[in-house]
């Protein structure tokens, strides 16, 4: 029995390992026998949603999820009757009683400063660790009566707090006069104020006419951020502050291609940097199914981020037409992203539609998922186009048919599911930047971000490069500049030759980018 029972485990790995996974034949062994992953909290969620999974085995299975999503606990709860079992990290030590005590004393010390006369004069007794205190608890009626001129001196010595990095969020914020101006000023030579909030004074700098203190921050947050996306952002908009053309001819040397590099070459008139769009041979490798199987893609991510690993001796079992996607992605990691991929799969089917069409699905996809058909994200967006399970639903009713979630991972499936939902975006939208607003966040995200009078006007001068910061979705903020820089470069790979600046040069005019603003 003990001999037959490892012959049934290694035949259910075989399984899963080869591509075999269906969410209508999943069992408890199979699931059991999964990696933990995303990959395995979607077909968790699936099998805890039907009628096969017992009350028992979802009490075992559901402490074998990686993260439990809002769908996975409603499974969880209809199936058993209780909430699921608290997974929340191991929390750190308890603090000791003396720790306790200094913590109850600082705030009795703040409501004491606050119920004073003169509480300015009193905060300014503190040193700069409990000025900083005092600022992010005092509640913003408590701000208020702090509201005071900082100095130099004083604005560089709470600079050197970590708090003061929210003490500064919720300033601005809350619009107090005096603090807010003492925020114009230049980098102190030693502070602890993190890269968002550089930005942040930069931009705030900027919009009150303080153009040299906004490229101190600018450049400053440019040449200490660890992230090179984050370090283009900075140079760009210390070039914008300045025009100091040096700023743009750094961002042309930038390795990574993002918005802000491709503005650069822009503005100097130089192409766009190379990329790589491989055609590899069509030679079968693997089977169409171990392609689609999440949880194939599962282990090949433990493999890939495992520093062990030989990267490209892993893509070349990958080097075929058929899985193109995992090949890039794998290869992209090889080089660090320092080598930027731009796949054409699947031309039979793309070459149906219009070029703009064939350029958005792209950009998409190599955003959502760098054209791995098996991907599923926290939330379950399924696929090489990330379709949620609901709109799975409502685009399958449009169209008629009756298809299994796992249907998205067929890539030809998804692209036919992402084209007719495009249908209905671009009804509304024919901008590609708000059409990627949309589909991240939403059509009535985007329909209400449209609608506010002080973004894409086109009235001011950084604009509209300035909306494009002040988009207050920060996910669709980024998403969209992404795809809108994948879009360009399909664009012009599929022999429609179009330039950045062209396509957010008209973005305030909603005669030709939406339905949702008056037409002029």
């Amino acid at each position: 029995m003990r001999r037959r029972g490892r012959m049934l485990w290694v035949l259910v790995a075989l399984m899963v390992a080869g591509g075999m996974v269906s969410a209508r034949t999943l069992d408890y062994a199979t699931l059991h026998a999964m990696p933990k992953s995303t990959e395995k909290d979607y077909y968790l969620w699936r099998y805890l949603s039907s009628s096969r999974c017992t009350k028992t085995e979802a009490k075992k299975l559901i402490r074998e999820a990686r993260r439990i999503n809002g769908k996975l606990a409603k499974a969880y709860r209809k199936k058993t009757g209780h909430r699921p079992p608290n997974r929340t990290r191991k929390s750190h030590a308890k603090p000791s009683p003396k720790a306790i005590a200094a913590q109850k004393k600082k705030h009795e010390q703040t409501l004491a400063l606050l119920k004073s006369p003169h509480p300015l004069t009193e905060w300014r007794k503190l040193d700069p660790a409990m000025q900083v205190y005092v600022l992010n608890h005092a509640g913003t009626d408590g701000r208020r009566r702090l509201d005071t001129r900082l100095s130099a001196q004083e604005f560089a010595r709470l600079s050197t707090q970590w708090g003061f990095n929210t003490a500064i969020r919720r300033i601005l914020k809350e619009k107090h006069p005096k603090l807010s101006a003492s925020l114009l000023q230049k980098p102190p030579k030693k502070h602890h104020l993190s890269i968002a909030t550089q930005m942040r004074l930069g931009f705030y700098a900027l919009t009150h006419h303080q153009k040299h203190i906004a490229e101190k921050w600018f450049a400053n947050a440019a040449r200490t951020s660890p992230q090179r996306d984050a370090a283009d952002r900075a140079l760009f908009w210390a070039y914008m502050s300045d025009k100091n053309r040096d700023y743009l001819q750094k961002l042309t040397h930038s390795y990574d291609l993002n918005l802000y590099t491709l503005l650069a070459r822009d503005f100097l008139h130089l192409k766009y940097p190379a990329t790589i769009t491989p055609s590899l041979p069509k030679a079968r490798l693997m089977r169409q199914s171990t392609l689609s199987d999440p949880i194939h893609w599962a282990r090949l991510k433990q493999k890939i981020f495992d520093k062990k690993t030989d990267l490209t001796r892993l893509a070349k079992g990958y080097h075929s037409a058929e899985s193109i996607g995992y090949y890039t992605y794998i290869m992209a990691k090889a080089s660090r992203e320092t080598k930027h991929y731009f796949p054409m799969p699947y031309r039979d089917w793309m070459k149906r539609l219009p070029v703009t069409r064939q350029a958005m699905l792209y950009a998409i996809a190599r955003q959502e998922s760098r054209f791995v058909p098996a991907s599923v994200s926290t939330s379950y967006a399924l696929g090489m186009m990330q379709i949620m399970p609901f709109l799975v639903r409502h685009l399958a009713k449009q169209l008629g048919e009756k298809v299994d979630y796992d249907a998205m991972f067929d890539p030809r499936t998804a692209l036919r599911y992402a084209n007719k939902h495009l249908d209905y975006l671009t009804h509304w939208l024919q901008h590609p930047l708000y059409i990627a607003y949309a589909y991240n966040a939403g059509i009535g995200y985007t329909r209400r971000m449209l609608r506010r009078k002080d973004l894409f006007r086109g009235k001011g001068a950084y604009e509209p490069y300035l909306s494009l910061e002040r988009v207050d979705n920060e996910q669709a903020n980024t998403y969209g500049k992404r795809v809108l820089v994948n879009y360009v470069i399909y664009l012009n790979k599929l022999g429609t030759p179009i330039r950045l600046k062209e396509l957010l040069g008209v973005l305030h005019r909603p005669e030709i980018t939406d339905k949702f603003r008056k037409r002029k």
